[in-house]
């Protein structure tokens, strides 16, 4: 009877601890000013239950109102029907956001002024009042801020063609250098120097696994880049086992888990070539460059796809929905059985032992 009482007393206290590390990190997050997240967010992540990260960007820059309303309004839906909590992260009049109202996501999606806001750009548009959409990069910082480890996006950024001379370098790769948070895309953006980026995410140290039955890494709209992943997961426990591995062992860099778009809905790869080679040209011949190529890209491309490219993107990022919320309960219930002792502690394995120090030459 005694066993019992302490078991179920030692139960019971490493619920209230990790229910107490929650709610202390997203009293944190609070305090700051600058900080508000939507009671649904907050009630998730207090009580341990998963919760998807969402950005915004693709929202203000990525497809026109009312489209990107509508995108995003079905994503939150998708993540709600697969068992996670929606976090869309956006900025707001110089307040950050985790979890929107659709009255906030209304705004955004129907903001003419908004700021794409990558990890530079936060002192100047908090300080400011400004409102914007966040990036990978800038989701990823507020993500890891919150306790949110997984992360649902379209495609990242990365090098850009011709970046060996332009060093023109997405922001999105060494946040996943430097940042805790599984990113769960449509690999790179098509209009990027694929080979490269993968080689960029080396050098960052992060980890990075295609999903599903083949280890060839997207190309966004296209299934097929040429380049092979590093790795390869073959589902959402596997991706869900390969986060919790990376998180454990407290590297302080991402993972990045690329979801090819659905088969039916991919565009093909020597007709989207050949319009990325067209957008590619306009763009140098009217001078955009910075964060502004990305935007004009995936408009041009619309226009010269017959807005196929558009579909295959509406599609990706539901598919990516998809798989990342159900990674994400995967991910809650593998953490919730080792708080239960059903797994391994991270805390019970033998830390290494430091190696004795060579005598002196005589």
């Amino acid at each position: 009877m005694h066993k019992m009482i302490r078991k179920i007393t030692y139960s019971l206290g490493r619920h209230v601890s990790s229910m107490a590390r929650g709610t202390t990190q997203v009293r944190r997050l609070l305090h700051g000013a600058h900080v508000r997240i939507h009671p649904s967010v907050q009630e998730a992540l207090v009580e341990g239950r998963p919760v998807v990260a969402l950005e915004s960007t693709i929202i203000t820059h990525g497809m026109a109102y009312p489209v990107n309303l509508s995108m995003a309004r079905e994503v939150e839906e998708i993540v709600r029907t697969n068992g996670a909590v929606p976090a869309t992260v956006g900025i707001l009049r110089g307040q950050i956001h985790v979890g929107l109202t659709d009255e906030e996501l209304e705004f955004l999606a129907s903001s003419k002024n908004a700021v794409k806001v990558s990890r530079r750009d936060f002192p100047f548009v908090l300080s400011q009042g400004l409102s914007g959409g966040t990036t990978v990069s800038g989701t990823m910082i507020v993500a890891h801020k919150a306790g949110i480890p997984v992360f649902v996006t379209g495609g990242i950024g990365g090098v850009h063609r011709d970046g060996e001379n332009t060093l023109d370098v997405s922001a999105d790769l060494t946040e996943l250098g430097r940042t805790p948070v599984a990113v769960v895309s449509a690999g790179a953006k098509s209009i990027l120097d694929i080979g490269r980026t993968l080689e960029y995410l080396e050098t960052q140290g992060v980890c990075v696994a295609a999903f599903g039955e083949s280890r060839e890494f997207p190309a966004f709209f296209s299934r097929h880049s040429g380049f092979q992943a590093p790795y390869h997961v073959r589902d959402e426990e596997e991706a869900a086992k390969l986060i919790d591995s990376a998180l454990g062992l407290g590297l302080s860099s991402g993972v990045l888990i690329a979801v090819p778009c659905p088969q039916e809905r991919a565009a093909q790869g020597q007709a989207i070539e050949e319009a990325i080679q067209q957008a590619l040209s306009q763009a140098r011949s009217k001078g955009i460059t910075g964060k502004e190529v990305t935007p004009f890209l995936l408009q041009k491309l619309i226009e010269l796809t017959d807005g196929k490219s558009l579909d295959s993107n509406l599609a990706l990022i539901q598919n990516n929905a998809r798989v990342g919320s159900c990674i994400a309960v995967a991910l809650s219930k593998l953490q919730k059985a080792r708080r239960k002792g059903k797994l391994p502690q991270r805390g019970d394995v033998t830390p290494p032992q430091p190696v004795s120090p060579l005598p002196a030459s005589m």
